[in-house]
């Protein structure tokens, strides 16, 4: 299972050091930081069972970060507006 979180990393080094902590204290994660996406992603996969969103939330917060988990719903219907103009038709 994988789970993704918003973060407030945006550091390269600093995203490499709280790699090697969620390695270190959960095994059995994977993880990996997209800083290239707006939301400063980060992604943990389980390697046995679920990844523990709450556990991973309040250790990251007791090294001073900043997440939350990115739930992957749509936004609801309408909310969306289609901009005529933009590009040209061929």
């Amino acid at each position: 299972m994988v789970e993704v979180f918003k973060t407030n990393i945006t550091d390269r080094v600093q995203a490499n050091t709280l790699l090697n902590h969620i390695h270190h204290r959960f095994g059995n994660y994977i993880a990996n930081f997209d800083l290239h996406d707006c939301d400063n992603i980060l992604r943990v996969k389980s390697t046995e069972g679920t990844v523990q969103a709450a556990m991973l939330i309040s250790f990251l917060h007791s090294l001073g970060c900043y997440a939350e988990v990115l739930t992957d719903e749509c936004p609801p219907a309408g909310k969306f507006r289609i901009m005529q103009g933009l590009y040209p038709i061929s």
